[in-house]
């Protein structure tokens, strides 16, 4: 048979095409809470990070994640995905 296909996600701070298990999702909930997806299968508007503290710092400083989910985006939210990437 053929290869599989591998998803790609493009990452919301360096706006690169990585394969979605390299990345974090970060989903915009039909409730309207924003929640970390480390099972990638919740239901709502997702958005992707790549994890590296940069990209992160770059999504937090131009307001990607916040422009992706047309809502703002808490602190609370960065402080869970910094210490997400500390733990890696």
């Amino acid at each position: 048979m053929g290869t599989k296909k591998i998803p790609m996600r493009m990452c919301t701070g360096c706006r690169e095409m990585k394969p979605k298990k390299d990345l974090i999702r970060i989903v915009k909930t039909t409730d309207s809470g924003i929640k970390l997806d480390f099972t990638g299968k919740l239901n709502g508007r997702g958005a992707y990070i790549c994890k590296n503290k940069e990209c992160l710092l770059k999504a937090h400083k131009s307001n990607a994640l916040s422009r992706a989910f047309e809502t703002s985006v808490s602190e609370e939210i960065y402080s869970q995905l910094e210490t997400e990437l500390q733990n890696e």
